[in-house]
């Protein structure tokens, strides 16, 4: 038996343990990695080498020039490990030795504390059974005993909160990356797999190797749910509606299970961001392979009396252009943002010395500045409740630093959006002590040092009957008004003119701009997520 040797020792952290693949269904042909005749269907060859673990020297944490956390690599020198070779070494291809599919079985490594290097490379066939391949998407999987890292062509998606998608996914469980989503006969990929001998806190005695390993072809892209396409309405109230969103636009479920979704961003990495404030949780939607996975638990409170509150979470999220996530906390009654490096920073907790209500929706200005709302709907007893120390619901600011309030006018401010100049602010209003006079959408004119004035009411819904909240919006790029209101997401021209509707299973609370083009506009509405694709699209908040 041939043994490869003992390597590196890996601390694997995750934020997010859970991943909730949505559907599950058979592939329209597979190709069987572990075996002669499955390789050759995709001509893999196999390959493996030892990782070896070998001494180096770093630097203790310190800070930077323009932080000063000790955060970064500037300390004094220290001796530590390295793993050799690594994925991007000019010589990690130098030592790999060629093996058989049928020896994926092999024990590698030397046991306890191990890891072990797999190759495969591999080329998209122009058939695979009765499958053109063509326009197709492939899956790459496998199950290493007993952790793995994927690495694609040399490039791996990691972020935050990820679990799976190419990094560790968990013990003896698979791991699955989309090599492509529009296979063309030819491509040819170079798949790098890191093994692990786990668990690492109790090391077993047995060792490295490959329990499943397969391609998967799904000729229509992978599976979803058929009964969640086609699940809405959109009305045609003026004809101008017809040029911002498609008449063949169909609104389709991509996510559920969840208890109030809120809050939506799209993140520069390709995915989508929300909120559950009713479960402090936020989650992750990857679209391209249709899974949820929860982001970030507790996060928007910890406090020991969270059983009081019908939504101590998060709720509005953003991103700055160095890709950082703003978050606004119910419970915490704060804004606060994580930093690259990992730790928390509070942006805004107070004014005046009191605390803040319950930070509810948020909008980023092109040059940073933040604006929030702060209505009480985050405490237990909303206006009621003995630990509301402002008496107002505010508007606020955050630009160079420096916090102030720009409206009091409103009684519920809720949903926050800019028109596409930043001429103008837009916040929906909705008070619960007097729900059918307050239910209006103000624009305001921004000054040229991000304050506010000549607040007035843009449109109208006191008129509607239903006790249903204006909630969160959005605006594209010609500056109509995607709105969630009373029965639906209310689409409104520049200039006032209601344009049409979008009316969903559950009515939407708030929305975003999402995919690659910004042409999607993503829906979370109660237990689920939904979108529909816009002709017209939005500007991310990180642009």
């Amino acid at each position: 038996m041939r043994m490869l040797f003992p390597s590196l020792l890996i601390s694997a952290f995750a934020m997010a343990q859970e991943t909730r693949q949505l559907t599950v269904e058979k592939p329209t042909a597979i190709a069987d990695l572990k075996t002669t005749e499955g390789a050759a269907l995709v001509d893999a060859k196999w390959f493996v080498q030892p990782a070896h673990i070998q001494e180096t020297s770093f630097k203790s944490p310190g800070p930077s020039s323009k932080d000063p956390l000790l955060l970064y690599p500037t300390g004094m020198t220290i001796s530590t490990h390295t793993i050799h070779p690594q994925i991007s070494a000019a010589d990690f291809d130098k030592n790999f030795i060629a093996i058989k599919p049928i020896d994926l079985e092999m024990r590698e490594g030397m046991g306890l504390v191990s890891t072990v290097w797999f190759k495969t490379e591999l080329t998209i066939p122009a058939t695979i059974g009765k499958l053109n391949t063509a326009g197709s998407t492939a899956v790459f999987e496998i199950t290493v005993d007993d952790y793995s890292e994927i690495w694609v062509n040399g490039k791996q998606m990691h972020g935050f909160g990820q679990s799976g998608n190419g990094v560790i996914s968990g013990y003896n469980t698979r791991n699955r990356v989309i090599l492509t989503d529009n296979a063309k006969p030819g491509d040819h990929f170079s798949i790098a797999i890191l093994g692990i001998n786990g668990p690492l806190g109790m090391i077993p005695d047995n060792y490295i190797w490959v329990r499943n390993a397969v391609v998967d072809f799904y000729k229509d892209g992978l599976p979803s749910n058929a009964a969640w396409k086609n699940v809405g309405k959109i009305s045609v109230i003026d004809e101008q509606l017809n040029h911002i969103i498609s008449k063949d636009a169909t609104i389709d479920k991509v996510a559920d299970g969840f208890q109030f979704t809120e809050g939506p961003v799209w993140h520069p990495d390709g995915y989508l961001l929300f909120s559950d404030p009713n479960t402090n949780t936020i989650y992750r939607y990857n679209p391209k392979n249709n899974n949820v996975t929860v982001y970030m638990s507790h996060s928007g409170y910890t406090g020991a009396d969270i059983g009081e509150y019908g939504q101590p979470g998060s709720n509005g999220l953003a991103i700055d252009k160095e890709g950082r996530l703003i978050v606004d906390q119910h419970g915490n009654r704060r804004v606060v943002r994580y930093e690259k490096k990992g730790p928390l920073t509070v942006l805004a907790d107070k004014i005046d010395g009191k605390r803040f209500n319950s930070p509810n929706d948020i909008v980023l200005k092109s040059d940073g500045t933040i604006y929030f709302t702060d209505p009480p709907y985050g405490l237990p007893k909303f206006f009621n409740d003995a630990r509301k120390e402002l008496d107002y619901s505010g508007v606020f600011m955050i630009k160079d630093g420096k916090l102030n309030v720009v409206s009091k006018d409103l009684g519920g401010p809720n949903g926050i959006a800019f028109s596409p100049d930043e001429k103008y602010l837009y916040v929906t209003n909705w008070d619960i002590r007097d729900i059918h006079h307050t239910k209006t959408l103000w624009r305001y004119e921004v000054q040229q040092d991000g304050s506010l004035k000549n607040g007035k009411i843009f449109f109208d819904w006191n008129l509607t009957e239903d006790d249903e909240a204006l909630d969160g919006m959005k605006v594209d790029k010609e500056g109509n008004l995607f709105v969630s209101a009373p029965g639906g997401v209310w689409i409104l021209s520049a200039e006032g003119k209601l344009l049409g509707k979008i009316t969903t299973p559950e009515r939407a609370a708030n929305m975003a701009w999402g995919d690659e083009d910004g042409k999607t506009l993503y829906l979370t509405a109660h237990s689920s997520l939904y979108k529909i694709r816009v002709e017209t699209g939005g500007r991310f908040c990180w642009q």
